[in-house]
């Protein structure tokens, strides 16, 4: 999978298709039926049990038609979402749409996808299909090039939906004609059986015992392959010995359940019993987490008296090794996953004993200590490392959040999680999401508290970002009020840093003068440089330049960005030099505009800062006129023009960016002609956000 550090998700006008990373084993019919399908039909809903591989042949058709697609194949997996609130927010952060605004998502989301042509795949929607059906309807009445391929174990119920089954594998005896060598559940455990033991060969031996094997599991991939882990430990012929024993146990488990559930869930449970004690113990507890995970996240969820923390690293690696936890290793580190299926199966046993919410709570106990780490390092020399942590683990930290919210007892915890965030929801891309839970933990929390206190200004940064500069005023001025009543200065300060960020937007340059001035008085002695003091003396520099005090606002931001230099702090310092390249546009120094444009840009590939990156195009466009580089100014507009439908509010609604952008466009057309600006300006709005910085970095000089 890629970093979201090195390509933020919906840069590439690909998509954002996950690699495969296992062999694709038969289904060649199916998919010629699929793809036969896909072209008659906008939306092709695939249906099928549990572990039957309805994702994964999706995801091998996916790969087969991504080049039929001009604009991309987009997956999006909802399969450990819980909230059906949550599903429009989910494909749109799959689609890679950054929205700051306070928009519906609908809006967004449909204006997105506009005219593009583009396949979206929505991955598990059985537990959510209501919103699932709601959602797919609009976008394809509204998007007339959008197809969806949706999976599923029941239908959309759309009046113009394909339903495609799919079937078990094939299984010895299926078809009189076909050879045991060439059946397709005998190929999927052959090429399994390899990749566990590497000289496991299929031969006039085994291949009766392994032809029954299969016809035993039902030609389930999932089955196939949890039977082929066995192979460690086992010959073909005892696990089919084991296997005949342990069905014959569960046949009658459940008499209205599917036999094919039956066979998966024996399978399952087969492979659970051959597990070590702790192993299953182990299992059950790490299931309450969602996606993956990091080794020590398991080390102080699930150790206590009876699996020792010691014990948990050898635990986990024979999780692995029997093929129950996946590895994903990459620069960043390494991580864990169950894959749903089991993960499911482990929910079971963990409430069969009791553990659920003891284990829930230190779950949450984990990602609220993870939260607070990551603010008091954020403005340090590993703030790369905690952006690319804390977008790992954007699944956990919702799992965490829901589970504080709708606990009796929790939902304070709920606020000390998010505000501790502020930097997450701010700087990693999750700005609408953060406002969501934000307003909601608040109205769970109504008395007045210091928790209370720094959420709300949390809440109006966050807004502030959105360009909702009304809504970030009234947060940070409620936050004034109730912090004065509980006797917290340090929110009384940071509000007055909100509201002077929400006045700056305004226009209000004597008010957010005065107001970011007192912030930055009173927090320079302060450690905490953000979000107080540095991005303050930003926004102060902005209002100074404004008001044609350029000399001040350039000696402010000299001091920011070297303590910047000293404190390894990037984020901030990408602001600071955008800030920076308006002062010097400002006193004729365009050459040195330029650079410190693209310095601010070479720094924001490290995030996924949509909105920053936007702002410093903006004035990258302006510095490029003053340069008579007209086209290229021009096909900046283009790509602003497009790129801000999916960001929020163009330059944030701000006076003094939305007078600047405007007064581009007008001295790029009278130089260049409405004709020949027209056509640069629609050669810009084919670049996405990542060849737009491309362009205006260099790299790109023109358009196929």
């Amino acid at each position: 999978m890629r970093l979201p550090m090195a390509t933020p998700t919906g840069w590439r006008r690909e998509g954002n298709l996950p690699a495969e990373l296992t062999s694709f084993i038969g289904r060649t019919r199916l998919l010629a039926n699929l793809k036969r399908r896909l072209n008659e039909s906008r939306l092709v809903t695939v249906t099928g049990i549990g572990g039957v591989g309805k994702s994964r042949t999706v995801l091998r058709l996916a790969h087969q038609v991504r080049s039929q697609y001009e604009d991309g194949v987009w997956f999006a997996d909802l399969a450990r979402l819980q909230d059906a609130g949550m599903v429009r927010h989910t494909i749109a952060s799959a689609l890679g749409i950054a929205d700051q605004s306070s928009r519906a998502e609908s809006e967004s989301l449909s204006e997105w996808v506009g005219e593009r042509q583009m396949l979206l795949i929505i991955d598990t929607c059985e537990h959510l299909v209501q919103g699932c059906a709601e959602l797919v309807e609009e976008l394809l009445e509204s998007n007339p090039n959008l197809k969806v391929l949706a999976t599923s174990r029941q239908s959309l119920h759309l009046p113009y939906e394909h339903v495609v089954p799919v079937p078990p594998l094939q299984v010895p005896g299926d078809d009189p004609a076909e050879g045991l060598f060439t059946n397709e559940s005998v190929q999927l455990f052959a090429a399994r059986a390899g990749a566990v033991m590497p000289d496991f060969v299929l031969d006039e031996e085994n291949i009766s015992a392994v032809a029954e094997l299969c016809r035993r599991l039902d030609g389930i991939p999932l089955a196939i392959e949890l039977a082929a882990v066995r192979l460690r430990a086992l010959s073909v012929e005892q696990i089919l010995g084991l296997l005949t024993d342990r069905f014959s146990l569960l046949a009658g488990a459940s008499r209205t359940a599917l036999p094919r559930h039956q066979t998966l869930r024996a399978a399952i449970g087969w492979s659970h019993e051959l597990c070590e004690p702790a192993e299953r113990l182990l299992w059950a507890r790490l299931s309450v987490f969602a996606g993956d995970f990091e080794l020590d996240a398991a080390r102080f969820v699930c150790a206590d008296e009876r699996l020792p923390q010691e014990d948990i690293t050898d635990l986990v690696t024979g999780l692995v090794e029997k093929s129950i936890l996946l590895i994903r290793s990459n620069h960043a580190g390494v991580r864990y996953k169950l894959i749903d299926t089991l993960a499911e199966y482990g929910e079971e046993w963990l409430d069969k004993l009791g553990e659920t919410e003891p284990m829930r709570h230190r779950h949450l106990d984990y990602y609220l200590s993870l939260a607070q780490r990551g603010e008091d390092a954020w403005s340090g020399p590993r703030q790369i490392y905690w952006f690319v942590r804390m977008r790992q683990e954007h699944d956990n930290v919702r799992v965490a959040l829901e589970h504080a919210l709708r606990t009796p007892g929790k939902t304070m915890l709920a606020l000390k999680l998010l505000s501790s965030l502020w930097f997450m929801w701010i700087c990693c891309g999750f700005t609408r999401e953060g406002r969501l839970y934000l307003e909601r933990a608040l109205q769970a929390n109504p008395g007045v508290s210091k928790e209370r206190c720094k959420a709300l200004w949390v809440l109006s940064y966050v807004r502030s970002a959105q360009g909702d500069s009304g809504g970030a005023l009234a947060a940070s001025e409620q936050c004034s009020t109730e912090a004065v009543r509980v006797g917290d200065s340090k929110a009384v300060i940071l509000a007055s840093k909100m509201q002077g960020t929400a006045a700056l937007l305004q226009g209000d340059l004597q008010k957010a003068s005065a107001l970011l001035g007192v912030a930055i008085e009173f927090n320079t002695d302060n450690k905490e440089l953000n979000p107080g003091l540095l991005p303050a003396i930003v926004e102060l520099s902005l209002v100074l330049n404004s008001q044609g005090e350029m000399y001040e606002a350039e000696s402010l931001l000299a001091d920011c960005l070297q303590v910047c230099k000293e404190r390894g702090e990037l984020w901030v310092a990408s602001y600071a030099n955008w800030a920076l390249s308006i002062v010097c546009l400002a006193t004729t120094r365009a050459a040195d505009a330029l650079r410190s444009a693209q310095e601010a840009l070479r720094i924001k590939r490290h995030f996924h800062d949509t909105l920053g990156t936007l702002l410093v195009l903006e004035t990258t466009a302006r510095i490029l006129t003053a340069q008579d580089q007209m086209s290229l100014a021009a096909r900046l507009l283009g790509a602003l023009h497009q790129n801000w439908k999916s960001a929020g509010l163009p330059m944030l609604g701000a006076p003094f960016l939305t007078t600047d952008h405007d007064q581009v466009v007008k001295e790029c057309k009278k130089s260049l002609g409405e004709q020949a600006y027209d056509e640069y300006f629609g050669e810009g709005t084919r670049l996405d956000l990542d060849e737009a910085s491309a362009s205006a970095l260099g790299e790109l000089d023109t358009i196929e």
